[in-house]
């Protein structure tokens, strides 16, 4: 089955209404089977037709492969994020009673988290592993250098590049 969503906006929005109208059911069925959880599933349903509905995209040959394969990656986000929550979670649970941070500051701390792992993940491999090993391992640059197998103004080079972008998501 083809869909062909015109660039005129008015048409673009009553194909997105009819693939919505189409479709949803079966999206929301396959994401509450893979998740088993009705809340999230609907969630990402959502999220995956507001993907779709946003990039204004022109056809659509087979519509089911389609909204699979957006909400697949609207789904690897998700498991990303709900990945990094834990590992967060957890770390508080290690703290005494005293230091634990209240709810807002939780939710402002994982929404920091979030921003900075995305950042990270726009990054070249290259480049946010040059970035890890100097902030997280604490390597000094040589090392760094030698275990990636480039030379230092390489490693200086993708370091600048990490710190822009840390710098743009400060701004």
């Amino acid at each position: 089955m083809s869909e062909t969503l015109p660039a005129n906006n008015d048409h673009h929005l009553r194909a997105i209404e009819a693939l919505y109208s189409g479709h949803h059911g079966w999206l929301y069925a396959t994401l509450r089977k893979k998740l088993g959880n009705a809340m999230d599933a609907a969630d990402l349903a959502q999220d995956t037709f507001t993907r779709i509905l946003a990039s204004q995209v022109t056809v659509i040959e087979q519509p089911r492969a389609y909204l699979s394969c957006v909400a697949k990656g609207i789904l690897v986000n998700w498991y990303q994020r709900k990945a990094l929550e834990r590992a967060y979670l957890d770390a508080l649970s290690h703290l005494p009673a005293p230091e634990v941070p209240s709810p807002e500051s939780r939710f402002m701390v994982l929404e920091t988290l979030h921003e900075i792992d995305a950042m990270l993940d726009a990054l070249p491999p290259l480049v946010k592993r040059a970035f890890l090993l100097s902030q997280i391992s604490g390597l000094k640059y040589d090392d760094i250098a030698s275990q990636l197998g480039v030379s230092l103004i390489t490693v200086k080079r993708y370091m600048k590049q990490a710190f822009v972008q840390c710098l743009l998501l400060v701004e």
